[in-house]
């Protein structure tokens, strides 16, 4: 733990960090990526771009000062962040670059108020911040179904929905040395997670990750997963267009395990005295699609309700396949929401929810930020409220 000197100093910096964290967050990218440009292969451009990135850890660096004492209340949120790690494979090698140019950053845009005693005081609360998240991603990495990045064929390729595609993959098991050979039937994949893509898209300079949804954790045929094409808002998505535009039946993709703490587990589908609600929009119906399969699948009894909002019906995905799910359920209400027809997904529609009910949430991040505002407005519990959002998740605070 900490010295009580630097809990001190440390908390006496929140203030300060309120203030300048998204200027220190942004000056700390720059610099590192300048002497570290291999990292460009593991950041998302697009969230530095917009700005989620630098938002995102200056937020968890407000809370780490804020709760360095009992770091142990952020548990929820260093799990979330160090999934991402993992499927990124991030490694303990990657803190101490990390730590240098936060700690450069701080120096640098608070200048002389940045002294001695400040920095010392932030250096050991970096190192043991990254002690917490080095210990609990070591344990993430004995876990992982497969090690590193590892080779998949593309057996099936088809559109959910205008701009989404879905994808089926096996793993290409060539019994040679450094082949995992992966067994499909012994995986066991969770409601909610995602993999991981490496690429080398020809319109960038680096290797590009991004996280999609398993949209089933049923293996028979392969891992499933969607994409959107993210073009919208005159922003072009690098791997997104990369994949519905170039990878075809046939080819090879690299992915890292399945990945995420936002699932539906076998214990939670039994809670047959509190109604089930999967509320999503867009391609975050993708997890919430693995969510309903799970449950009726399971256990067919408890009451569903299916909330789904996206722009109108060529844009509805995966229509076919939750209605042959819905039907399975014994107890549902079903609810869609065209936007381009007026049907607004709002506050005084979430009041209509009965309460207690455990409560999935998945889609873009205003749509996010919306629902979990409205929902916390209504007192649904932050324990009965799930979510995903597309986007570093730390920007997106429940309290």
């Amino acid at each position: 733990m900490a010295s009580p000197k630097t809990l001190e100093i440390v908390k006496a910096t929140v203030p300060v960090l309120e203030e300048h964290g998204t200027a220190i967050t942004t000056v700390f990218y720059q610099n590192m990526f300048k002497e570290h440009p291999e990292l460009l292969d593991i950041f998302n451009e697009t969230n530095q771009k917009l700005g989620r990135q630098q938002t995102a850890l200056a937020t968890t660096v407000l809370a780490a000062a804020k709760h360095l004492e009992n770091l142990a209340i952020l548990l929820p949120q260093v799990t979330q962040i160090s999934h991402k790690h993992r499927a990124l494979q991030i490694l303990p090698e990657h803190y101490p670059i990390v730590g240098k140019h936060l700690l450069g950053a701080i120096k640098e845009v608070l200048g002389e108020a940045a002294n001695d005693d400040i920095i010392d005081a932030w250096t050991e609360a970096y190192d043991e911040i990254a002690g917490v998240f080095i210990q609990l991603e070591e344990d993430m990495y004995e876990q992982a179904m497969w090690e590193g990045f590892v080779p998949f064929k593309v057996v099936a390729k088809s559109a959910a929905a205008k701009d989404i595609a879905a994808f089926t993959v096996v793993p290409v098991n060539d019994n040679s040395e450094t082949s995992q050979n992966i067994d499909l039937s012994k995986l066991n994949l969770a409601a909610g997670q995602y993999i991981t893509v490496k690429t080398d898209p020809e319109d960038s300079d680096h290797v590009a990750l991004r996280h999609y949804s398993l949209y089933s954790t049923n293996t028979d045929k392969g891992i499933q997963f969607a994409v959107r094409r993210d073009n919208r808002d005159g922003h072009y998505g690098l791997v997104s267009n990369h994949l519905h535009d170039e990878v075809e039946v046939g080819d090879i993709i690299l992915l890292s395990a399945p990945a995420g703490d936002f699932a539906l587990t076998e214990d939670l589908v039994q809670q047959n005295n509190i109604p089930l609600v999967l509320m999503s929009a867009g391609v975050g119906v993708t997890p919430i699609l693995s969510m309903l399969e799970a449950q009726v699948t399971a256990n067919p009894e408890r009451p569903i309700i299916w909330v789904y909002a996206c722009q109108n019906q060529e844009h509805h995905a995966f229509d076919t396949e939750v209605n042959k799910l819905l039907e399975s359920a014994a107890n549902v209400e079903k609810h869609i929401f065209y936007f381009d027809s007026g049907q607004i997904l709002d506050e005084a529609w979430l009041a209509t929810l009965p309460e207690p009910a455990d409560i999935y949430v998945c889609g873009s991040m205003p749509f996010m930020e919306s629902m979990i505002d409205g929902l916390m407005k209504l007192d649904h519990g932050v324990d009965n409220v799930h979510y995903e959002p597309f986007g570093p998740k730390m920007s997106l605070e429940l309290s």
